[in-house]
Protein backbone atom coordinates (compact mmCIF):
# COMPACT_ATOMS: atom_id res chain seq x y z
CA UNK A 1 0.00 0.00 0.00
CA UNK A 2 1.26 3.72 -0.92
CA UNK A 3 0.56 7.14 0.17
CA UNK A 4 -1.19 8.60 -3.22
CA UNK A 5 -2.07 12.11 -2.37
CA UNK A 6 -3.14 14.27 0.70
CA UNK A 7 -5.33 16.84 0.88
CA UNK A 8 -7.17 19.31 3.36
CA UNK A 9 -10.90 20.47 3.05
CA UNK A 10 -13.06 22.92 4.85
CA UNK A 11 -16.48 22.99 5.95
CA UNK A 12 -18.54 25.80 6.84
CA UNK A 13 -19.56 25.84 10.78
CA UNK A 14 -21.32 28.97 11.05
CA UNK A 15 -18.82 30.87 13.37
CA UNK A 16 -15.88 28.42 12.76
CA UNK A 17 -14.30 26.51 10.00
CA UNK A 18 -14.30 22.54 10.45
CA UNK A 19 -11.10 21.38 8.52
CA UNK A 20 -9.81 17.67 7.46
CA UNK A 21 -7.27 16.07 6.06
CA UNK A 22 -7.71 13.06 3.20
CA UNK A 23 -5.21 11.08 2.90
CA UNK A 24 -5.58 8.61 -0.47
CA UNK A 25 -4.25 5.36 -1.28
CA UNK A 26 -3.61 3.00 -3.96
CA UNK A 27 -5.72 0.14 -2.76
CA UNK A 28 -8.71 2.43 -2.55
CA UNK A 29 -8.38 2.84 1.69
CA UNK A 30 -8.89 6.60 2.87
CA UNK A 31 -7.59 8.29 6.16
CA UNK A 32 -9.43 11.02 7.57
CA UNK A 33 -8.34 13.45 10.63
CA UNK A 34 -10.08 16.66 11.39
CA UNK A 35 -7.67 19.75 12.52
CA UNK A 36 -8.85 23.11 13.42
CA UNK A 37 -7.02 26.16 11.45
CA UNK A 38 -8.69 28.68 13.50
CA UNK A 39 -7.91 30.11 17.24
CA UNK A 40 -4.08 30.85 16.25
CA UNK A 41 -3.27 28.35 14.03
CA UNK A 42 -3.85 29.90 10.69
CA UNK A 43 -1.78 28.63 7.86
CA UNK A 44 -2.16 24.81 9.31
CA UNK A 45 -3.58 23.67 6.19
CA UNK A 46 -0.69 24.67 4.26
CA UNK A 47 1.95 23.21 7.15
CA UNK A 48 -0.14 19.99 7.30
CA UNK A 49 0.09 19.65 3.47
CA UNK A 50 4.23 20.78 3.00
CA UNK A 51 4.96 17.95 5.75
CA UNK A 52 2.63 15.56 4.58
CA UNK A 53 4.10 16.01 1.12
CA UNK A 54 7.49 14.10 2.80
CA UNK A 55 5.27 10.54 3.07
CA UNK A 56 3.75 10.63 -0.98
CA UNK A 57 4.97 6.75 -2.35
CA UNK A 58 4.95 5.49 0.95
CA UNK A 59 3.38 2.74 2.94
CA UNK A 60 1.00 4.60 5.44
CA UNK A 61 0.85 1.48 8.07
CA UNK A 62 4.43 2.19 9.76
CA UNK A 63 2.49 5.19 11.59
CA UNK A 64 5.17 5.48 14.51
CA UNK A 65 8.03 5.91 11.68
CA UNK A 66 6.09 8.88 9.76
CA UNK A 67 5.49 10.85 12.85
CA UNK A 68 9.17 10.46 14.46
CA UNK A 69 10.51 11.37 10.78
CA UNK A 70 8.35 14.14 10.44
CA UNK A 71 9.31 15.42 14.61
CA UNK A 72 12.58 15.15 13.40
CA UNK A 73 11.88 17.02 10.01
CA UNK A 74 11.09 20.04 12.82
CA UNK A 75 12.90 19.92 15.25
CA UNK A 76 14.42 23.11 15.53
CA UNK A 77 10.43 24.77 15.16
CA UNK A 78 8.88 22.16 17.60
CA UNK A 79 5.47 22.68 18.92
CA UNK A 80 2.97 24.92 17.54
CA UNK A 81 1.80 24.65 14.15
CA UNK A 82 4.11 21.88 13.14
CA UNK A 83 2.83 19.86 15.88
CA UNK A 84 -0.75 20.01 14.81
CA UNK A 85 0.12 19.34 11.45
CA UNK A 86 2.19 16.01 12.32
CA UNK A 87 -0.85 15.39 14.44
CA UNK A 88 -3.53 15.44 12.13
CA UNK A 89 -1.01 13.33 9.71
CA UNK A 90 -0.98 10.53 12.42
CA UNK A 91 -4.32 10.46 13.18
CA UNK A 92 -5.38 10.25 9.43
CA UNK A 93 -2.47 7.39 9.13
CA UNK A 94 -4.08 5.63 12.21
CA UNK A 95 -7.04 5.83 10.67
CA UNK A 96 -6.17 3.78 7.19
CA UNK A 97 -4.13 1.29 8.85
CA UNK A 98 -7.10 0.12 11.28
CA UNK A 99 -9.31 -0.10 8.42
CA UNK A 100 -6.81 -2.16 6.49
CA UNK A 101 -6.85 -4.71 9.17
CA UNK A 102 -10.78 -4.01 9.77
CA UNK A 103 -10.69 -3.08 13.03
CA UNK A 104 -11.56 0.21 15.20
CA UNK A 105 -9.03 2.58 16.31
CA UNK A 106 -9.13 1.54 20.10
CA UNK A 107 -8.43 -2.34 18.87
CA UNK A 108 -4.89 -1.59 17.90
CA UNK A 109 -4.20 0.44 21.40
CA UNK A 110 -5.27 -2.36 23.41
CA UNK A 111 -8.53 -2.51 23.13
CA UNK A 112 -11.76 -0.55 24.96
CA UNK A 113 -11.15 -0.25 29.27
CA UNK A 114 -14.95 1.40 28.49
CA UNK A 115 -17.57 1.48 25.77
CA UNK A 116 -19.28 4.35 27.36
CA UNK A 117 -18.13 7.91 27.74
CA UNK A 118 -19.37 9.94 30.24
CA UNK A 119 -19.05 13.56 28.54
CA UNK A 120 -19.67 17.17 29.61
CA UNK A 121 -21.55 20.02 27.94
CA UNK A 122 -18.49 22.05 26.72
CA UNK A 123 -18.86 26.35 25.95
CA UNK A 124 -22.19 25.86 27.81
CA UNK A 125 -23.68 29.37 27.22
CA UNK A 126 -20.40 30.49 26.00
CA UNK A 127 -21.66 30.26 22.32
CA UNK A 128 -25.20 31.72 23.03
CA UNK A 129 -23.89 34.48 24.14
CA UNK A 130 -20.81 35.25 21.93
CA UNK A 131 -23.12 35.20 18.95
CA UNK A 132 -26.38 35.97 20.53
CA UNK A 133 -27.27 37.87 17.28
CA UNK A 134 -26.91 34.70 15.25
CA UNK A 135 -26.86 31.76 17.03
CA UNK A 136 -30.73 31.18 16.59
CA UNK A 137 -29.83 31.21 12.42
CA UNK A 138 -26.94 29.06 13.19
CA UNK A 139 -28.41 26.78 15.41
CA UNK A 140 -31.28 26.95 16.28
CA UNK A 141 -31.17 27.94 19.62
CA UNK A 142 -32.41 30.70 22.09
CA UNK A 143 -29.23 33.49 23.06
CA UNK A 144 -28.19 34.02 26.28
CA UNK A 145 -28.90 38.00 27.73
CA UNK A 146 -29.15 37.69 30.69
CA UNK A 147 -28.36 35.45 34.19
CA UNK A 148 -32.06 34.15 34.32
CA UNK A 149 -31.35 32.83 30.64
CA UNK A 150 -28.43 30.92 32.47
CA UNK A 151 -30.14 29.28 34.92
CA UNK A 152 -32.90 27.99 31.99
CA UNK A 153 -29.68 26.80 30.14
CA UNK A 154 -29.18 25.25 33.70
CA UNK A 155 -31.74 23.19 34.00
CA UNK A 156 -31.88 22.68 30.23
CA UNK A 157 -28.74 20.54 30.41
CA UNK A 158 -30.15 18.54 33.44
CA UNK A 159 -32.80 17.52 31.38
CA UNK A 160 -31.17 16.61 28.15
CA UNK A 161 -29.06 14.02 31.02
CA UNK A 162 -25.74 15.46 30.86
CA UNK A 163 -23.48 14.91 34.25
CA UNK A 164 -21.64 18.07 33.94
CA UNK A 165 -21.45 21.70 31.91
CA UNK A 166 -18.35 23.85 31.34
CA UNK A 167 -18.51 27.28 30.58
CA UNK A 168 -16.38 30.17 30.34
CA UNK A 169 -16.94 33.77 32.23
CA UNK A 170 -19.65 35.78 30.41
CA UNK A 171 -20.18 39.72 31.22
CA UNK A 172 -23.44 41.28 31.39
CA UNK A 173 -22.07 45.25 31.99
CA UNK A 174 -24.71 47.64 31.23
CA UNK A 175 -27.38 45.16 29.82
CA UNK A 176 -24.57 43.67 27.00
CA UNK A 177 -23.53 40.51 27.33
CA UNK A 178 -19.94 39.72 25.93
CA UNK A 179 -17.67 37.42 26.75
CA UNK A 180 -14.28 38.28 28.86
CA UNK A 181 -11.01 37.12 27.09
CA UNK A 182 -8.06 39.49 27.54
CA UNK A 183 -5.90 36.36 27.39
CA UNK A 184 -6.39 36.60 23.52
CA UNK A 185 -5.86 40.31 23.03
CA UNK A 186 -9.54 41.02 23.83
CA UNK A 187 -10.61 44.46 25.87
CA UNK A 188 -11.53 45.44 28.55
CA UNK A 189 -8.19 43.78 30.62
CA UNK A 190 -5.59 43.47 28.13
CA UNK A 191 -2.41 43.04 28.40
CA UNK A 192 -2.71 43.36 32.46
CA UNK A 193 -4.58 40.29 33.07
CA UNK A 194 -5.49 42.00 36.00
CA UNK A 195 -8.82 40.92 38.21
CA UNK A 196 -11.01 42.74 40.37
CA UNK A 197 -13.54 42.23 42.36
CA UNK A 198 -16.27 42.52 39.46
CA UNK A 199 -14.68 39.69 37.43
CA UNK A 200 -14.89 36.93 40.94
CA UNK A 201 -18.32 38.33 41.25
CA UNK A 202 -19.26 37.72 37.21
CA UNK A 203 -17.87 34.22 37.50
CA UNK A 204 -19.90 33.34 40.82
CA UNK A 205 -22.87 35.08 40.48
CA UNK A 206 -22.59 32.93 36.79
CA UNK A 207 -21.40 29.53 38.08
CA UNK A 208 -24.30 29.98 41.20
CA UNK A 209 -27.26 30.92 38.11
CA UNK A 210 -26.12 27.50 36.42
CA UNK A 211 -25.76 25.47 39.86
CA UNK A 212 -29.86 26.79 40.06
CA UNK A 213 -31.00 25.46 37.41
CA UNK A 214 -29.14 22.51 37.44
CA UNK A 215 -28.97 21.33 40.50
CA UNK A 216 -26.37 19.47 42.79
CA UNK A 217 -26.22 16.44 40.93
CA UNK A 218 -24.66 18.45 37.27
CA UNK A 219 -20.95 18.82 37.68
CA UNK A 220 -19.57 22.31 36.67
CA UNK A 221 -16.30 23.26 35.28
CA UNK A 222 -15.36 26.58 35.06
CA UNK A 223 -12.68 27.49 31.90
CA UNK A 224 -10.29 30.65 32.33
CA UNK A 225 -8.01 30.16 29.84
CA UNK A 226 -5.04 32.43 29.73
CA UNK A 227 -6.96 35.24 30.96
CA UNK A 228 -5.04 35.82 34.72
CA UNK A 229 -1.96 36.07 36.14
CA UNK A 230 -0.68 33.86 38.93
CA UNK A 231 -3.08 36.38 41.91
CA UNK A 232 -6.07 36.36 39.89
CA UNK A 233 -6.01 32.86 39.27
CA UNK A 234 -5.83 32.41 43.15
CA UNK A 235 -8.37 34.97 43.70
CA UNK A 236 -10.82 32.99 41.64
CA UNK A 237 -9.86 29.55 42.87
CA UNK A 238 -10.69 30.71 46.55
CA UNK A 239 -13.93 32.39 45.85
CA UNK A 240 -15.47 29.29 43.81
CA UNK A 241 -14.54 27.29 46.72
CA UNK A 242 -18.28 27.29 47.72
CA UNK A 243 -19.30 26.36 44.48
CA UNK A 244 -17.05 22.77 44.68
CA UNK A 245 -16.60 22.73 41.10
CA UNK A 246 -15.68 19.67 39.42
CA UNK A 247 -12.12 21.52 38.12
CA UNK A 248 -11.07 25.03 37.62
CA UNK A 249 -9.38 25.20 34.19
CA UNK A 250 -6.33 27.44 33.86
CA UNK A 251 -3.91 27.82 30.92
CA UNK A 252 -0.60 28.51 32.36
CA UNK A 253 3.08 27.76 30.73
CA UNK A 254 4.78 27.85 34.40
CA UNK A 255 4.21 24.68 35.85
CA UNK A 256 5.83 26.00 39.06
CA UNK A 257 3.27 29.03 39.15
CA UNK A 258 0.39 26.45 38.75
CA UNK A 259 1.49 24.32 41.49
CA UNK A 260 1.07 27.52 43.66
CA UNK A 261 -2.48 28.05 42.59
CA UNK A 262 -3.24 24.29 43.03
CA UNK A 263 -1.93 24.80 46.65
CA UNK A 264 -3.78 27.94 47.61
CA UNK A 265 -7.19 26.80 46.85
CA UNK A 266 -9.50 23.93 47.35
CA UNK A 267 -10.68 23.89 44.09
CA UNK A 268 -9.41 21.41 41.90
CA UNK A 269 -7.31 22.11 39.21
CA UNK A 270 -7.04 21.32 35.60
CA UNK A 271 -4.93 22.51 32.17
CA UNK A 272 -2.46 22.05 29.92
CA UNK A 273 -4.73 21.56 27.06
CA UNK A 274 -2.13 23.62 24.93
CA UNK A 275 0.87 21.56 25.80
CA UNK A 276 2.68 19.55 22.59
CA UNK A 277 3.96 16.01 23.65
CA UNK A 278 6.01 14.06 26.39
CA UNK A 279 8.34 16.72 27.03
CA UNK A 280 5.95 19.53 27.55
CA UNK A 281 3.69 17.84 30.02
CA UNK A 282 6.83 16.33 32.04
CA UNK A 283 7.58 19.05 34.60
CA UNK A 284 3.72 19.61 35.24
CA UNK A 285 3.61 15.93 36.39
CA UNK A 286 6.75 16.96 38.18
CA UNK A 287 5.90 19.64 39.75
CA UNK A 288 2.30 18.09 40.96
CA UNK A 289 0.58 20.96 39.38
CA UNK A 290 -2.51 19.72 38.58
CA UNK A 291 -5.42 17.78 39.19
CA UNK A 292 -6.41 16.82 35.86
CA UNK A 293 -4.31 16.91 32.43
CA UNK A 294 -5.89 17.66 29.89
CA UNK A 295 -4.32 16.19 26.57
CA UNK A 296 -5.28 17.44 23.01
CA UNK A 297 -5.38 14.45 20.39
CA UNK A 298 -6.37 16.46 17.35
CA UNK A 299 -3.00 18.89 18.43
CA UNK A 300 -1.19 15.97 19.82
CA UNK A 301 -2.23 12.74 17.95
CA UNK A 302 -3.57 10.14 19.49
CA UNK A 303 -0.30 7.71 19.98
CA UNK A 304 1.45 10.65 20.94
CA UNK A 305 -1.76 11.38 23.75
CA UNK A 306 -1.96 8.11 24.96
CA UNK A 307 1.54 7.69 25.50
CA UNK A 308 1.28 11.38 27.43
CA UNK A 309 -1.24 9.74 29.76
CA UNK A 310 0.80 6.41 30.11
CA UNK A 311 2.63 9.10 31.95
CA UNK A 312 0.23 11.07 34.09
CA UNK A 313 -1.08 7.87 35.41
CA UNK A 314 2.42 6.96 36.85
CA UNK A 315 1.88 10.60 38.25
CA UNK A 316 -1.15 9.13 39.80
CA UNK A 317 -3.08 11.95 37.43
CA UNK A 318 -5.99 11.47 35.65
CA UNK A 319 -6.54 12.77 32.16
CA UNK A 320 -9.21 14.55 30.29
CA UNK A 321 -9.24 15.15 26.50
CA UNK A 322 -9.60 18.41 24.97
CA UNK A 323 -12.38 18.68 22.64
CA UNK A 324 -13.93 21.43 20.87
CA UNK A 325 -14.06 19.44 17.08
CA UNK A 326 -16.65 18.46 15.24
CA UNK A 327 -18.00 14.68 14.83
CA UNK A 328 -14.90 13.47 13.80
CA UNK A 329 -12.67 15.18 16.06
CA UNK A 330 -14.83 13.82 19.00
CA UNK A 331 -14.50 10.22 17.81
CA UNK A 332 -10.80 10.32 17.60
CA UNK A 333 -11.12 11.84 21.44
CA UNK A 334 -13.59 8.76 22.55
CA UNK A 335 -10.76 5.97 21.09
CA UNK A 336 -8.18 7.48 23.28
CA UNK A 337 -10.89 7.58 26.13
CA UNK A 338 -11.87 4.44 25.60
CA UNK A 339 -8.34 3.12 25.93
CA UNK A 340 -6.53 5.31 28.97
CA UNK A 341 -6.85 3.34 32.37
CA UNK A 342 -7.02 6.53 34.06
CA UNK A 343 -9.67 8.83 32.02
CA UNK A 344 -11.94 11.44 34.13
CA UNK A 345 -14.26 12.55 31.33
CA UNK A 346 -14.88 13.75 27.74
CA UNK A 347 -15.11 17.07 26.63
CA UNK A 348 -17.78 17.63 23.91
CA UNK A 349 -19.76 20.88 22.01
CA UNK A 350 -23.46 20.78 22.42
CA UNK A 351 -24.49 23.66 20.98
CA UNK A 352 -23.63 23.38 17.22
CA UNK A 353 -24.50 24.20 13.40
CA UNK A 354 -28.07 22.56 12.59
CA UNK A 355 -26.27 20.99 9.66
CA UNK A 356 -23.36 18.94 12.12
CA UNK A 357 -24.45 15.81 11.79
CA UNK A 358 -24.29 15.54 7.86
CA UNK A 359 -20.73 16.54 7.97
CA UNK A 360 -19.67 12.73 8.74
CA UNK A 361 -21.63 9.72 7.53
CA UNK A 362 -22.01 8.28 10.63
CA UNK A 363 -23.02 10.70 13.60
CA UNK A 364 -21.77 9.63 17.23
CA UNK A 365 -24.51 8.83 19.16
CA UNK A 366 -24.68 10.72 23.18
CA UNK A 367 -27.40 8.77 25.60
CA UNK A 368 -27.78 10.09 29.01
CA UNK A 369 -24.71 12.01 28.90
CA UNK A 370 -22.88 8.97 27.86
CA UNK A 371 -20.42 9.07 24.53
CA UNK A 372 -21.34 5.41 22.91
CA UNK A 373 -18.21 3.93 21.68
CA UNK A 374 -18.32 3.55 18.10
CA UNK A 375 -17.68 -0.16 16.88
CA UNK A 376 -16.86 0.61 12.70
CA UNK A 377 -13.34 0.24 11.52
CA UNK A 378 -11.14 3.19 11.39
CA UNK A 379 -12.78 6.44 13.88
CA UNK A 380 -16.17 4.46 12.91
CA UNK A 381 -17.19 7.40 10.60
CA UNK A 382 -15.98 9.08 7.40
CA UNK A 383 -16.32 12.46 6.31
CA UNK A 384 -19.33 13.06 4.14
CA UNK A 385 -17.25 14.31 1.43
CA UNK A 386 -19.72 15.72 -1.48
CA UNK A 387 -21.42 17.46 1.71
CA UNK A 388 -18.55 18.93 2.75
CA UNK A 389 -17.36 20.30 -0.85
CA UNK A 390 -20.54 21.49 -1.21
CA UNK A 391 -20.20 23.55 2.01
CA UNK A 392 -16.85 25.68 1.70
CA UNK A 393 -16.23 28.21 4.68
CA UNK A 394 -17.67 31.48 4.03
CA UNK A 395 -15.55 33.51 5.94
Amino acid sequence: MKITKLETLHCDAGWRVNSFLKVSTDEGITGWSEFMEGYGAQGLAAVVEKLGARLIGQDPRPVEKHSAYLYAATRQAAGGLNAQAIAAIENALVDIKAKALGVPVYEMLGGPLRDRLPVYWSHCGTYRARYADRIKEWAGIEPIRSLDDIVRLGAEVKQKGFKGLKTNLIRFDGGKVSMYGPGTGNPPGFPELNVDQHIVAAAVNQLSAFREGAGPEVGLFLDTNFNYKIDGYVKLARALEPLDLVWLEIDLYDPAGLSLIRRSARTPISSCESLYGRRQFRPYFEQQAVDFAIIDVAWNGILESVKIAAMADAYEVNVAPHNFNGHLGSLISAHFSAVVPNFKVMEIDIDDIKWKDDIVTVPPVIENGDFLLPTGPGWGADVNEDFVRAHPPKR
